[in-house]
């Protein structure tokens, strides 16, 4: 305490502190500006399916070009256990900023592509193969950045209030979607709709690579978080260091199945879902996402500082139960709504629930795993779950509505929420428990 200090030296120790806290606050902005942008040009591509998919899947049923575009879409997805594991040991053993530097120029280049790519009616069948190549660079990229930005982010948050500063790093990923359909939503005020079909959409895409040049400046100035002993430890960013952390390894893909699944569900996915199902136009629908998506961003710092006094256990077995409960009734009323403005409220309610896992995802899995090997551990486990769960939602809903069963997908959702509400019953509470802090020298 201050008081306990003397007079001489406080006011110096208080401006070093004023300094240290600033440069947290600094690292946490720059390190989310980088996330933004790469969540923004992964998701882009979902929200402008439905103008681009005719140009690169043409067909005669509207959910069968959706389905091909969904499938392109999973696709980038099964990327993301090779970027998990080939960033998560460059970050291990080069450092976060290096890893953090690497990934947002991929994702530009991945965008720049989309951009620019000839439609089918140009190329033939060579442009949705350029796509589906675009999109799996992209995904490398993704793999990568989750573990790296979760770990940086849990790195420099002050121990007390971890939870709120460590969701930060979800307060950009929504950022990221929120862009992406803000984007679409000033596209449809300014363009027709065949204007969107013929080149609109391309528009996104080119804001995104744009936008990675400003995140790349703010990153190549962060300072670094993971000391040079623990980078040269043989152990560094290798699966024989990961093995003798196999339970949090598994922890984290029974969080994450169900995680990343209801998550991709209530947010990429459901657009389409009002459109396709609900039967509701595309302009209301956009406009109803972006407004729910302002709202979640808002709620994770809440729900961050909720599990800094609670313990990140409770908070996600209190997800695990709320979404196992509300998963199946709250999908089928969004199915049958009419008004946006009940859809609004539908979709916030199902994403409050989310919010006690998403605010603490990055955090909780970092706390899991020591320095030496925790951007390898968070981001390899988190991309294996992830591909198989979060990047095949919209395909696998998509799929049960073309079998004639997409009530089933409900209970599919549900059922990985079990899941995950048995990993969070098994882990320990990492906010007292967990490695981080413990065993970090941070050298900035």
């Amino acid at each position: 305490m201050a008081s306990d200090i003397p007079r001489s030296t406080a006011a110096p120790y208080a401006s070093a502190r004023a300094g240290d806290v600033r440069r947290r606050v600094f690292a946490i902005v720059a390190g989310s500006s980088g996330n933004l942008v790469e969540w923004y040009d992964f998701y882009v591509y979902s929200f402008c399916a439905l103008y681009f998919a005719p140009s690169f899947f043409p067909a005669d049923n509207r959910t069968a070009e959706l389905l091909a575009a969904a499938g392109v879409f999973a696709a980038g997805f099964l990327m993301r256990p090779l970027g998990g594991w080939f960033f998560g040991r460059y970050a291990d053993r080069h450092g976060r900023r290096a890893a953090m530097v690497l990934s947002v120029l991929m994702m530009c280049g991945g965008s720049l592509v989309i951009a620019v790519l000839p439609t089918h009616a140009s190329i033939g069948v060579a442009a949705p193969a350029l796509l589906l190549v675009a999109r799996l660079f992209q995904g490398l990229s993704v793999g990568g950045e989750y573990g790296t930005s979760a770990t940086y982010m849990s790195e420099v948050a002050v121990a007390r209030h971890r939870g709120f500063f460590a969701s930060f790093q979800y307060v950009t990923l929504i950022g990221g979607q929120l862009l992406a359909v803000l984007a679409l939503v000033v596209l449809q005020q300014l363009l027709d709709h065949d204007q969107l079909l013929a080149w609109g959409w391309r528009v996104p895409f080119i804001i995104g690579a744009v936008l990675a040049v400003v995140a790349l400046y703010l990153r190549r100035s962060l300072p670094e978080t993971a000391s040079a002993e623990s980078r040269g430890r043989q152990e560094a960013g290798t699966i024989r260091g990961l093995l003798p952390h196999l339970n949090a390894f598994l922890q984290v893909l029974g969080l994450t199945a169900g995680g990343s699944l209801v998550f991709y569900t209530y947010t990429t996915y459901m657009q389409k879902y009002l459109v396709n199902t609900a039967g509701m136009d595309t302009k209301p629908a956009s406009a109803v996402m972006t407004a729910v998506l302002f709202v979640y961003m808002l709620l994770q710092p809440v729900f961050g500082a909720l599990s800094d006094r609670i313990g990140r256990r409770t908070s996600l077995i209190a997800f695990g139960v709320l979404t196992v409960a509300s998963t199946v009734p709250l999908l089928g009323a969004i199915g049958r709504v009419k008004d946006p403005y009940a859809a609004f409220g539908l979709i916030l309610l199902a994403l409050v629930f989310v919010s006690l896992y998403t605010s603490i995802s990055g955090l909780v899995k970092a706390e899991l795993f020591p320095t030496q090997v925790r951007a390898l551990g968070v981001g390899l486990s988190y991309a294996l779950a992830n591909a198989a769960f979060g990047g095949s939602a919209e395909y696998v809903a998509l799929w049960f509505k073309s079998a004639g069963h997409e009530a089933a997908f409900y209970y599919y959702v549900t059922a990985l929420c079990a899941v995950s509400l048995l990993a969070a019953l098994w882990m320990p509470d990492t906010r007292h428990k967990g490695h981080l802090g413990k065993d970090d020298h941070p050298t900035y």
